[in-house]
């Protein structure tokens, strides 16, 4: 598939995912983009034959260096050195997943003709996407303002012939696969350096990576709630339109009509129930599911506003003949949405692995700890062990980082999100929460084969079904993280 980088039409979530999907995906510039990209460029040359004013970023230092003045011959030579010195990251390396979106999103910043790069640079950066050659980035060293400096780095330096990529399933110097699909470095002009590095695509492509997981593991969440639900033996009641149309939150009535859906026509369903009310975890599901759907559904605003967005500094106006130095690159709206984001997700699994221990808990008819012979067996009492433990990880995790600042640069950076910091956690709050639902489904399905020879919804059963080709039942006790882990590659490899 070819993906049309046009500036002069919105960028959406749904056509990332449909990016990431791709893994033989290319990028390319309409026409009306190149010469978007080339007029800002043209402009910026212009404007310096006859300059003598310091320009920030351009001809100048960065940060607290922004008052020394850098001679017209080193122009060239302190965008390189730029990035260079800027390549500071530690800690694990990036998902690949997560540096072709930075590619992607860095493209499309650059893509308006704001932030007087060469044409030759933008089509570099999409070459690196279209031959699969992904700059090995890390994920410290950015503190969500001045751009993320470091990663941003890291993902420039294979343009310059530097630096580590992963190529063809291994990592190699970036000059080796560049030799390889022969593609030339390139010499970058005034304000490139900067260009490049200024921007929140780090922040922004991990966001979008956790919006994009988020919306597949609410669906997943729905589903798997209604089949504890089912084998827990509870009431549909908590899940009739009208106790929800007066609370109309759109993420609850969304969260209520799905597991409605999946639960229509179960054998088990139609049972009379002798308890009257059912635990919160169960009766709730509606209001916490669909809290964080809501909590989605703003984050996702907040992002798609980002990446179709100039985020770097100085940002330059032809058409105005004004070059201005601000702040597009802070990242606090994203640091704020991104810890909402993490704390949302958290609580879908903290309700998850409420349901789990229920099901466990030798109520409703089932026994304990779902064993066919407890005692002997010591069925799935340690994998909710495991889920509590994952749970308490996310719960710390969900310390804002947003309320954190450092001072940096010299005091001239005085302000930071930590937006970068706050992108990375809910990472992998997301990364806990699918496990933990796999976890769930694990249970809920070795429950709902426990109720025997009653059958849930035709929806449940086909769900179950294939969910058993992956995913045995448990007999008698065995090597219990083996299904575990079969139980999280189902949810990986399936969307509801």
């Amino acid at each position: 598939m070819t993906f049309n980088i046009d500036h002069t039409k919105k960028l959406t979530l749904t056509e990332l995912k449909n990016f990431l999907g791709d893994k033989d995906a290319k990028v390319v510039l309409t026409e009306a983009t190149k010469n978007s990209i080339l007029k800002c460029r043209n402009y910026l040359d212009e404007k310096l034959k006859n300059n003598t004013k310091p320009i920030y970023g351009i001809n100048t230092g960065f940060g607290s260096l922004c008052n020394v003045i850098i001679p017209d011959k080193d122009i060239e030579q302190l965008q390189e050195n730029l990035v260079k010195s800027h390549a500071c990251g530690m800690g694990q390396e990036v998902p690949q997943e997560i540096v072709k979106l930075m590619l992607l999103l860095k493209i499309q910043s650059l893509s308006y003709g704001k932030s007087g790069v060469q044409l030759q640079t933008v089509e570099r950066l999409c070459d690196l996407i279209n031959n699969q050659i992904y700059p090995v980035v890390y994920q410290q060293g950015s503190l969500g303002a001045s751009g993320d400096l470091a990663p941003l780095a890291h993902l420039s330096l294979p343009l310059l012939g530097l630096g580590k990529v992963n190529y063809k399933g291994k990592q190699v110097n970036a000059s080796e696969a560049l030799i390889e699909k022969n593609i030339n470095p390139i010499k970058l002009k005034s304000k490139e350096g900067l260009a490049l590095l200024n921007g929140t695509q780090f922040m922004s492509a991990y966001g979008c990576y956790c919006l994009i997981k988020s919306d597949q593991l609410n669906k997943a969440a729905d589903l798997i709630a209604s089949v504890s639900l089912d084998a827990f033996d509870g009431r549909m009641d908590p899940f009739k339109d009208n106790l929800h149309t007066i609370r109309a939150h759109a993420g609850q009535l969304q969260t209520a009509r799905a597991i409605r859906n999946y639960l229509e026509g179960s054998e088990i369903g139609k049972l009379e129930k002798k308890q009257v009310q059912d635990p919160y975890s169960f009766r709730c599901a509606p209001q916490v599911h669909g809290a964080t759907k809501d909590t989605v559904a703003y984050v996702n605003s907040v992002f798609e506003t980002e990446i179709n967005s100039v985020t770097d500094n100085p940002t330059i106006f032809p058409d105005e003949d004004e070059i201005l130095s601000g702040g597009n690159f802070h990242g606090q709206p994203l640091a704020l949405a991104l810890d909402f984001l993490c704390i949302a997700m958290a609580e879908l699994a903290s309700i998850s692995e409420r349901r789990t221990y229920l099901l466990i808990s030798g109520q409703r008819g089932l026994p304990p700890f779902l064993a066919a012979n407890a005692g002997l067996n010591s069925g799935f009492m340690i994998p909710q062990y495991t889920a509590a433990s994952i749970v308490s990880q996310s719960k710390q995790l969900c310390t804002p980082a947003s309320v954190d600042s450092i001072v940096s640069s010299n005091g001239q950076e005085d302000h930071v999100s930590m937006g970068a910091n706050a992108a990375t956690k809910c990472f992998l709050v997301i990364e806990n929460t699918e496990k933990v639902l796999a976890i769930e489904l694990l249970n809920a399905a070795q429950a709902l084969e426990l109720k025997r020879p009653l059958k849930s919804s035709a929806k449940i059963e086909t769900v179950i079904s294939s969910y058993r080709k992956n995913v045995p039942f448990m007999q008698n006790d065995e090597v219990v993280y083996e299904l575990m882990k079969a139980s999280q590659e189902f949810l990986k490899n399936n969307s509801f």
